[in-house]
């Protein structure tokens, strides 16, 4: 299975997760300033990730590279989406950047996999959240990164 890890990141964080991911499915982590619209098509899973800023924006670098996204044919193809978050610094709007592609990925006609229960987060809104459920895996390396590793096996374990 090929699989690239399509990430926006400034401070790190959401790079450190995107790597581990690619390296944990033997993928490729791509910067969103440095892709392609091949690289959305061509794998059999696409995994995208952006922390969330603020009040609950999409990472600078996607803003300005969404096209890239919302070009790629990715009619029927599987995608799955995590995201890097503060639930205490920011907890109305925790992780909001996964529901801001999540948006943008089902508009594709893609199929989303990877859905999260909300369990052990402690957040009071979302809008990554869905009927119950995160739809991509929240990760948040300033108060629970001790939980990061167990998450994305877990995770990685429902996307294959």
């Amino acid at each position: 299975m090929s699989v690239n890890v399509i990430f926006g990141s400034d401070g790190g964080a959401t790079k450190a997760v995107a790597s581990k991911i690619a390296k944990k499915l033997s993928g490729k982590a791509i910067d969103i300033k440095d892709a392609t619209t091949a690289d959305f098509e061509s794998p059999s899973l696409l995994i995208v990730g952006s922390p969330t800023y603020g009040n609950g924006t999409l990472q600078t670098d996607w803003e300005d590279n969404i096209e890239k996204l919302t070009s790629a044919n990715l009619s029927g193809k599987k995608v799955a989406i995590f995201g890097t978050g503060d639930q205490e610094g920011y907890p109305e709007s925790f992780v909001d950047a996964i529901g801001i592609l999540y948006d943008y990925v089902v508009d594709t006609g893609a199929e989303v996999v990877g859905f999260t229960d909300t369990a052990g987060y402690d957040y009071s809104g979302s809008t990554a959240e869905r009927d119950g459920k995160f739809v991509g895996l929240p990760l948040d390396q300033d108060t629970q990164s001790s939980k990061t590793d167990k998450r994305i096996t877990e995770w990685i374990s429902r996307l294959t």
